[in-house]
């Protein structure tokens, strides 16, 4: 039957159901429901396949959105699997964590009164459904080439490289140092946004296309770099950025204050049951809680304190929310789940004595002019100091590259920024001044998204594979 040009109006955007925020807030799994096959269709037909899909060009890996939108509207289900796989490596866990309201939503024509396509939700569908159905990546064109590359890091970048070399019919070993693979995706992320079975599906998926892992293992400590280059024809580093961004204010070293990072690894350790973790549990239950930052590893804190049963837990952001770095999903999820925003708000100092925290001093800031990155500079206002109670402070102000200094023993050239430095252009993109190594992701880029780090994994992969000459 012939779809009817007027669906989208017809049909309104429905998400899957969200558990209500007293229900939530008492545990940590996923609070989204999941679509089933008719309102899969029913959602993916809304989609008016656009002669120049803005979605498209607006996601970062550039999924053919609207193609597989048909697909599920047809109920094809592996087929729409197959055609999600070759842009994304990971479409399962984007669904869950991009930015979709920033994203390919965000550039949806529908978006604004009528919704946009609920692409997000449909990607997520896709994988989720087609695996439960017996769905595996079709390797039966792959032939095995006999180049073997190592990768150093499980994280996002890592783990599209190795499926793209997969596909190649290039083997790969993964190494990480964390006992499960992820990164990130595993200890950073709290499990209300992505449930670790998931990542643990992408496992299953990877070994069964020949991915090996090689985990609880530093490189650079428990097996040197030097012999990765010389076991294997390659080397793909996808290592992330762990260091981070220090407000550089009075009072950021007093006892009650935490890094962002540690504090959710932490508590990903606390809710996995790891026995031995090798980080203490911070638990802010009673807490009074000022989270400072404004970012999506912002809204993971605030909503992991309310969790662990904080008293009050306050973000205070020094621009606006229209200029959060941060998912508007995210926050309005944080909102609704009882958590106070104070923006225009910048830390000019953290409170107290030898015997902990009491609280933030901020000062209230307008928007001036652009800065260099495009973004509106937060200008204080004199005379608009106060003082935010608070028993703990977590500075969430992102991450900056942390290159381990066997870089530089192995002709990996750095920036002063500490990113690692690669071609961006040329035959072997993602190439470092080690001709032999190639990097990618929040090492190369600088802390950003998840979507991101896989689109130079894949990318890095490609040009892995024209260096071997596969």
């Amino acid at each position: 039957m012939a779809k009817h040009p007027l669906q989208f109006l017809e049909v309104p955007r429905r998400d899957p159901d969200k558990q209500k925020p007293e229900e939530r807030v008492a545990h940590y799994g996923e609070i989204y429901g999941h679509y089933d096959g008719a309102n899969a269709a029913a959602q993916a037909g809304r989609c008016l396949d656009c002669g120049n899909p803005y979605c498209e060009w607006q996601c970062p890996v550039h999924n053919y959105i609207p193609n597989w939108l048909k697909l599920i509207e047809a109920g094809k289900l592996f087929e729409a699997a197959e055609l999600s796989h070759q842009t994304n490596s990971l479409p399962e866990i984007c669904g869950r964590i991009c930015p979709q309201d920033r994203l390919c939503e965000g550039a949806c024509t529908l978006n604004g009164e009528l919704g946009a396509v609920s692409i997000g939700n449909i990607e997520k569908y896709i994988t989720d459904e087609a695996v439960k159905q017996g769905w595996r990546p079709d390797m039966s064109d792959v032939v095995d080439t006999g180049k073997r590359v190592a990768i150093v890091g499980a994280g996002p970048a890592g783990l599209a490289a190795a499926d793209v070399l997969a596909r190649t019919g290039i083997r790969s070993v993964v190494f990480d140092s964390y006992p499960e693979i992820g990164g990130l995706l595993t200890y950073g992320i709290p499990p209300f946004k992505l449930e670790k079975q998931i990542v643990d599906q992408r496992r299953k998926l990877l070994e069964g296309m020949g991915v090996r892992f090689v985990l609880n293992t530093r490189i650079g400590e428990d097996k040197p770099f030097a012999e990765l280059e010389a076991e294997f024809d390659a080397v793909f580093l996808g290592m992330g950025t762990y260091t981070y961004v220090r407000g550089d204010f009075p009072g950021e070293d007093l006892p009650g204050v935490y890094e962002a990072l540690p504090y959710l690894i932490s508590n990903v350790y606390r809710v996995l049951r790891t026995e031995n973790p090798p980080l203490p549990w911070v638990n802010l239950e009673g807490k009074n809680v000022v989270v400072l930052g404004g970012g999506d590893t912002g809204m993971d804190c605030v909503r992991t304190a309310i969790r662990q049963g904080a008293s009050s837990v306050t973000c205070a952001y020094r621009r606006d929310e229209e200029n959060m770095p941060g998912s508007r999903r995210e926050v309005q999820n944080s909102k609704e789940e009882g958590i106070r925003f104070l923006f225009n708000r910048q830390p000019l100092e953290i409170v107290g004595d030898a015997s902990g925290v009491t609280g933030v001093k901020v000062i209230e800031t307008q928007l001036g002019s652009a800065g260099a990155d495009g973004r509106r500079r937060p200008e204080p206002v004199a005379g608009t100091e106060a003082v935010l109670p608070a028993d703990a402070v977590i500075v969430a102000f992102g991450f900056r590259p942390s290159p381990p200094a066997w870089l530089a023993e192995h002709s990996i050239e750095t920036l002063p920024s500490g990113k690692v430095r690669v071609a961006s252009h040329g035959a072997h993109p993602f190439q470092t001044t080690n001709p032999k190594v190639f990097a990618g992701g929040d090492m190369v880029r600088g802390s950003d998204l998840v979507v991101t780090a896989v689109f130079e994994g894949r990318e890095a992969a490609k040009g892995i594979a024209s260096y071997l000459e596969v």
